[in-house]
């Protein structure tokens, strides 16, 4: 968990004064290194990884985009809603690997991502998410904020295969089939 933190600073650190400022909308694509603590015995990335690097990622679109001023300085703070991935190849040990973020959409209260790793130009996973922010128990306009932040091109509504993927996810909580 040391580990994470660091790596948020480090994202906190070179986000506000050392990279370029993005738009909240734009794509960004990070190369990254399987090293030997993201492995299972040592060989693929552990699964749990995926997800850490897609924080990462996230993080530092806020960090380096007008969203951090118009949401944690505001005393909102990120949620995630859901998150789900779809595994075809693992991603192999020392070896580089791509990861992108694209905006697919949003609605009232949700901001959807798409999330691909590859290797070698070969795609070994799709993530989604589904996030926004939250003050007082409530979540935030997501369309507002992203106005705010100077988004780079009109807010779409996210496909419809997207937002099938998060369709259910709220019901199976209420049926406690979890």
């Amino acid at each position: 968990m040391i580990y994470y933190w660091l790596h948020v600073v480090y994202i906190f650190i070179g986000s506000r004064f050392i990279w370029k400022k993005v738009k909240p909308g734009s794509d960004l694509k990070r190369t990254r290194r399987v090293n030997l603590l993201d492995c299972e015995a040592f060989r693929f990335m552990a699964n749990s990884k995926y997800f850490y690097y897609m924080d990462l990622i996230r993080f530092e679109v806020v960090f380096r985009s007008k969203l951090y001023e118009n949401t944690i300085k505001k005393g909102m703070f990120g949620v995630l809603a859901s998150q789900k991935i779809i595994y075809k190849k693992p991603l192999r040990r020392l070896k580089k690997f791509e990861i992108t973020l694209i905006f697919e959409g949003a609605d009232d209260k949700w901001v959807y991502h798409r999330q691909t790793f590859t290797q070698n130009n070969q795609l070994c996973a799709i993530g989604f998410t589904k996030a926004g922010f939250w003050k007082n128990k409530k979540a935030q306009n997501i369309k507002a904020i992203l106005i705010k932040s100077g988004i780079d091109k009109t807010i779409k509504a996210p496909s419809k295969e997207v937002m099938n993927l998060f369709k259910n996810d709220y019901d199976m909580l209420q049926n406690n089939l979890c």
